[in-house]
């Protein structure tokens, strides 16, 4: 899935200055300036960074899952988790501007998570379990960590496979 706005060399830009700066601290100048643009060229495809880092999200977590082996769901899912969890756009945004995140937990579905139940929906056969799983998953992306002491995240995403198997047979 690619937004209309994809331009794979000012995502690029964006990314680094995200993983240098933050996302507060990115402005769509510096974007800019790192992809060897106008300011004009970024603001006729994005309003805001918030737009631009919205896009770079969808781009980088669809890359991670179209990399993944859907010929058994349960250790594409497992993997899925870990290569998002491994990710550093995403450990920068959880680290630094886990705020915008928040929308897609609590008021809708982003274009990431409408590309991951299009698959998941593809690799399960069920709208309804494609949904439980990715619900499953995004908890243990999340709060996985929240988690640990006495048990590591290897031993967690080995509970994930149990119950993922338990539930997709």
């Amino acid at each position: 899935m690619t937004s209309n706005r994809h331009n794979d060399g000012v995502l690029d830009a964006a990314r680094d200055c995200v993983l240098a700066y933050g996302v507060r601290r990115t402005t769509l100048t510096d974007v800019a300036r790192r992809a060897g643009v106008s300011r004009m060229t970024i603001y006729r495809r994005w309003p805001d960074v918030r737009t631009l880092v919205a896009d770079l999200m969808t781009r980088e977590w669809v890359r991670v899952v179209d990399g993944l082996d859907l010929s058994d769901p349960v250790r594409a899912v497992v993997a899925g988790v870990r290569g998002l969890r491994a990710h550093p756009l995403w450990r920068k945004i959880v680290e630094a501007d886990p705020e915008l995140l928040m929308p897609y937990l609590f008021d809708r579905r982003g274009a990431s998570q409408e590309a991951v139940l299009d698959v998941l929906e593809r690799a399960v056969g069920d709208p309804r379990k494609a949904r439980a799983v990715l619900l499953v998953a995004q908890s243990f992306l999340l709060s996985a960590p929240t988690m640990l002491d006495p048990v590591t995240l290897d031993e967690l995403d080995d509970e994930l496979a149990a119950m993922l198997e338990a539930y997709l047979g």
